[in-house]
């Protein structure tokens, strides 16, 4: 049944439940400003909404089957069994297309990545809306007050990792204008946010692609030198892509965090060339080595694969002695997972799960054994931290240039404010998390 015109002033209310990682966060936000601008109202309680949309994740086969639970658990929702629309949004429509609805009967609207913008007309129709009290499309959106927003400078990748199905699920690369940046971050720092972190699939390729082509450096500089009060992170920097011209801007503003997560994914030059990547243990050492020369006492993350198709002992035993190194502050592992319709899933001597799931955790408590120390080592360092809030059992918290959020701890404090920046010295740490007064 289609609303009246009168229904339609009474702004629906969309709800989101988000999937996945930050990237996702920031395709969110974006969707929830193209409502907001065409008239829409926007729900935190999905149970109270008149449309759900779930923002799926299906990089890996789990975050497939997290977002479908998720989807369940929205159509079970009262006001979704008594008419509420279900949306479904992101990769999983992208991934798998029109075989998807016919699966999905709960849902009423689909929206692939490249169709977020129109997410409007999208919600209209599954409201049966024939009218909207349409705002102006350049009016200023008021986004949720956050003390540390995501905000996007690219899409898609031109990689085609081998175990990898982001090119197929958000096509190939493409920037997004400086202007475009510029006044996504400006939204951001308006509603409050005190730090920007810019992701993308590809961040170290942002202004390649263009006519007239930039450098991450460039925009990196721009944002630091217009917003200088504000804290600028990076994430997702491939090897290539970190330049002397990046470090050197890097080094140069004291409001961008010397803070370099750097996927290696590996570190043996066979099992790279499988994963159609480069480099090598040797390279990546250098790598680092350099990082260090151009800004010292850097932070470094990275993330590895355990278990690729054809992966030895001897090449595992060379990626556990890599990270023994103790090149690296943080460490992510995961154990490769087999997705259909990338090029690894066909390789041979595929690795046993059980024997994947044993190398990623070896992986993980080597990680740990080396990173912890460094964290500790932190111990009588003055830092700045960035207070984000308070937990459930009202012990203050925030973070250090050296902590991205979500993945790297936090710092917890004895006085401060959601938004300040304190000056503390480090007096313990446990495990990654360190506490400041």
């Amino acid at each position: 049944m289609e609303r009246s015109s009168d229904a339609a002033l009474a702004a629906p209310r969309v709800a989101f439940v988000t999937l996945g990682c930050a990237k996702n966060e920031a395709d969110t936000a974006r969707m929830r400003a193209r409502l907001v601008q065409a008239g829409f109202s926007i729900e935190d309680d999905p149970a109270c909404a008149d449309a759900v949309v779930v923002n799926t994740c299906s990089f890996i086969q789990s975050a497939t089957e997290e977002s479908l639970e998720a989807i369940f658990d929205v159509a079970g929702l009262p006001n979704v069994a008594a008419g509420a629309a279900l949306i479904v949004a992101g990769c999983m429509p992208a991934r798998y297309g029109d075989d998807l609805a016919g699966e999905l009967v709960e849902a009423r609207a689909f929206v692939p990545c490249s169709r977020e913008d129109d997410i409007a007309a999208v919600a209209a129709e599954a409201l049966g809306l024939d009218e909207l009290p349409a705002r102006d499309a350049e009016a200023p959106v008021v986004l949720p007050g956050s003390v540390s927003a995501y905000v996007k400078i690219s899409d898609g990748c031109d990689r085609f990792c081998t175990y990898c199905t982001i090119p197929y699920i958000r096509g190939r690369y493409r920037s997004f204008p400086l202007d475009d940046v510029r006044a996504d971050v400006a939204a951001q720092v308006e509603a409050g946010a005190r730090e920007i972190v810019l992701i993308a699939q590809d961040t170290g390729r942002w202004g390649a692609d263009f006519e007239e082509p930039s450098s991450l450096a460039r925009l990196l500089s721009a944002l630091a030198e217009q917003f200088p009060q504000t804290w600028f992170r990076v994430m997702y920097i491939q090897p290539e892509g970190l330049t002397d011209e990046l470090l050197d801007a890097v080094a140069a503003h004291a409001n961008v965090c010397d803070y370099f997560d750097i996927p290696l994914q590996h570190v043996d030059a066979g099992i790279l060339r499988a994963m159609n990547r480069t480099g090598s243990r040797e390279e990546f050492m250098a790598l680092v080595e350099r990082v260090l020369a151009h800004v010292p006492g850097a932070t470094l993350r990275t993330t590895l694969i355990a278990g690729f198709p054809g992966e030895t002992d001897e090449q595992f035993e060379d990626l556990c002695s890599f990270v023994e190194e103790g090149l690296f502050d943080y460490v992510g592992v995961f154990p490769y997972s087999r997705e259909e319709g990338t090029r690894a899933y066909d390789l041979p001597d595929q690795v046993d799960e059980d024997e994947k799931a044993d190398r990623a955790q070896r992986l993980r408590d080597l990680a740990d054994a080396v990173c912890c120390p460094r964290i500790a080592a932190r111990v009588g360092r003055e830092m700045d931290v960035l207070v984000e809030g308070f937990e459930e059992d009202g012990q203050l918290f925030g973070r250090a240039m050296c902590q991205a959020p979500e993945v790297d701890g936090v710092t917890y404090l004895a006085a401060g404010e959601p938004g300040e920046v304190r000056r503390v010295r480090i007096a313990d740490t446990l495990l990654y998390e360190m506490e400041g007064e």
